[in-house]
């Protein structure tokens, strides 16, 4: 294979995961408190280098893939979204960009979301996706007076979760966690946190996205044109 094509292959890959994430975030311009993911990229040198720190010895390094640019992580933009107002006492929003609610999942796991948009569901505070909502001693909120100074509210880095189903986030392995003991100042009632997301960038980044890959795309495509007449003119000549 012609050694031009290995970088701009590599190129494809990773527009198309880019694709994917933009393409998520635009998905979720409506999600109460969801924050969008975004990626980074690196050359293999990278990897190798955190290969050989760890204790690895190459065989053989290949200067073309050296340069082969590769996905290298994704990461949650923690900027907060815009507060919106709604009147209704059940709805809240955090006032810090690292605080999350506490709830509980089906599994039983306690999960952490910034969508406030809670519900009464047969006297209990549940999330929009009928989750409980926790106190600090790991219990169902009960609806009553007083009720939203109950809710229990965690203090992580977003280097510490991971994105999980509906709209959730998990704690690393080791993650820090502070379980807030006075959540004074930490609320809004009666308002929700919209999305951050920016529609007008995510389109951006997606147009730039498929634009990226249809060159690497035509690149690809003219190398194996000029190798078929290449081949063409080999043969030709030793008929």
């Amino acid at each position: 294979m012609n050694q031009g094509t290995y970088p701009l292959a590599a190129s494809m890959v990773n527009q198309i995961n880019r694709i994917d994430v933009v393409s998520n975030n635009l998905a979720n311009i409506n999600t109460h408190g969801f924050k969008q993911e975004d990626t980074t990229e690196g050359s293999f040198n990278y990897y190798l280098q955190r290969a050989q720190n760890e204790g690895f010895t190459p065989t053989k390094i290949n200067t073309v893939t050296n340069t082969i640019p590769k996905m290298d992580s994704k990461y949650i933009n923690s900027e907060m979204g815009p507060i919106m107002p709604t009147g209704n006492a059940l709805d809240f929003a955090l006032n810090s960009s690292d605080t999350f609610f506490r709830v509980q999942d089906s599994s039983g796991e306690v999960v952490y979301t910034r969508d406030g948009a809670f519900k009464n569901l047969n006297g209990f505070l549940v999330d929009s996706n009928g989750q409980f909502v926790l106190g600090n001693d790991n219990g169902p909120i009960e609806v009553a007076d007083d009720f939203q100074n109950q809710i229990s509210i965690a203090k992580i880095s977003y280097t510490d979760i991971e994105k999980y189903k509906d709209n959730n986030y998990k704690e690393k392995d080791g993650a820090a966690v502070q379980v807030l003991e006075n959540i004074e100042g930490e609320l809004i009632q009666g308002a929700i946190e919209k999305s951050n997301v920016n529609s007008v960038s995510s389109m951006v980044q997606l147009i730039e996205a498929h634009r990226s890959f249809e060159q690497s795309q035509k690149a690809v495509s003219s190398i194996d044109q000029m190798n078929g007449k290449l081949i063409d003119k080999l043969g030709n000549n030793n008929s």
